[in-house]
């Protein structure tokens, strides 16, 4: 009888997997044809999209990028024998409008260094890598900003900048006796600072010592530029004032809670084209009379008061999702109110709304938009003033896509970084 060896003395080379079941077939049968309705639905959905795309691509890729006007773009098209064919050419001779609007040509230099510095400001906000002295710049490019683009006489960015250190003198000198008469002074002392002295003493300084460079008004400041310029403001001063109402709507003074609670209310009851035409109309009369306040300005405190109050709903309830233990843990190690927000209670709030928080900048940018409504020529308002001209009457698809590029572009970077932000906090491994 012979001896039969039930178990393998020797292993069987590798082979290949089945065919079906790797790589491109494995991924085509689970995802796309796992089933008849998921078949029926794939094939559907692949004719509807070559439809669209065989009339899309072509007009794209038969893009024509020279020419004066839209006239010429057709007899080029003709010319070429071409069905359609997009004429970016438009975008080639106004993309300077459409980007700087009627700010001086000579001056782009300034807006584009403007910029370079914004991405430079922000850096240590955003990367934890970067040197934290970058924060002194940081701290003072928002009125380097406004004498890169507004030009005129440096003292005027230099007093608005004293109007905070006035507000700290304030609070350090009174704080010691009372800290809530503190904190009202370092409020109110630099509103009466800014409103009342920062302007003529700017202004007498001036004519003693003539320190600046060519001024810009206000109503050459347009085009895409006046977008980043609102948005970007609106988004670093929202974030602050919204984390201010959110601990304020949880206060225990009554005051200031139903205060923090009647502005956010009220705020995210109104449209903001509203707040625009209020800043347009209305707040120049709750000024004293002869008060220039700039409608660049106006636009940009009601922009932020609008973004702060839904910034806030979104902390506070970033808030209410942690454990009641996280706040007794701040009370256990003798921390006080302050102390506990700053190291335990706000850290974990602001990490949960990443999402939201991001949500609200995203639309905050896009609704920078809506001030064409108030006579300010934004990128969208100059597609109608580049369509007016004769030579470019009847040329649509060519100026929106652009500006809907320029827009994915910056919307899509912050969500983008929204979720390096969520990876990099993330701790709860399973």
């Amino acid at each position: 009888m012979s001896n039969l060896s039930y178990v393998r003395t020797d292993m069987l080379p590798e082979q290949a997997p089945p065919a079906g079941q790797s790589g491109i077939a494995l991924w085509l049968r689970t995802n796309l044809f796992s089933g008849w309705v998921n078949s029926v639905v794939t094939v559907v959905v692949l004719v509807l999209l070559y439809k669209v795309l065989a009339d899309i691509l072509p007009w794209f890729w038969n893009g024509i990028w020279v020419g004066d006007s839209l006239t010429e773009c057709r007899a080029i098209r003709d010319e070429r024998g071409l069905e359609s064919a997009a004429c970016f050419s438009v975008i080639r001779e106004r993309w300077s409008q459409l980007l700087f609007g009627f700010y001086p040509k000579h001056l782009y230099w300034r807006a584009i260094l403007a910029l370079v510095l914004l991405f430079v400001a922000i850096s240590p906000i955003l990367f934890d890598r970067v040197p934290r002295k970058l924060f002194m710049f940081t701290a003072v490019y928002p009125f380097l900003l406004v004498f890169l683009i507004w030009g005129g006489s440096i003292w005027g960015p230099l007093m608005a900048m004293a109007g905070f250190g006035v507000g700290y003198l304030a609070y350090k000198v009174i704080a010691t006796q009372n800290a809530l008469l503190g904190l009202i002074a370092a409020f109110i002392l630099p509103v009466i600072w800014w409103i009342f002295i920062a302007g003529p003493l700017a202004g007498a300084i001036h004519s003693v010592v003539p320190i600046g460079w060519e001024a810009v008004e206000s109503k050459f400041i347009s085009g895409f530029m006046i977008s980043v310029i609102i948005g970007v403001s609106g988004i670093a001063l929202s974030l602050p004032l919204g984390i201010v109402l959110a601990l304020g709507r949880q206060s225990d003074m009554f005051i200031v809670r139903v205060m923090c609670i009647g502005f956010i209310e009220f705020v995210r009851g109104v449209p903001l084209i509203t707040l625009l035409f209020v800043a347009q109309l209305l707040l120049n009369y709750f000024l004293p009379k002869g008060t220039n306040f700039d409608i660049i300005v106006r636009v940009m405190i009601m922009v932020t008061l609008f973004s702060a109050a839904y910034m806030a709903e979104t902390i506070r309830g970033g808030l209410a999702a942690l454990p009641r233990g996280q706040y007794e843990a701040g009370d256990s190690l003798g921390l006080n109110y302050w102390q506990a927000q700053q190291l335990i209670i706000m850290p974990q709030a602001l990490k949960i709304s990443i999402p939201s928080i991001v949500g609200i900048f995203i639309g905050l940018f896009k609704d920078t938009t809506l001030v064409a409504f108030i006579s300010i020529s934004d990128i969208l308002a100059f597609t109608n003033l580049i369509r007016a001209n004769t030579a470019w009457n009847g040329i649509y698809w060519e100026l929106f896509i652009f500006v809907a590029f320029v827009f994915w572009i910056c919307c899509f970077s912050m969500s983008r970084y929204s979720m390096y932000l969520e990876r990099k906090l993330q701790t709860d491994h399973h």
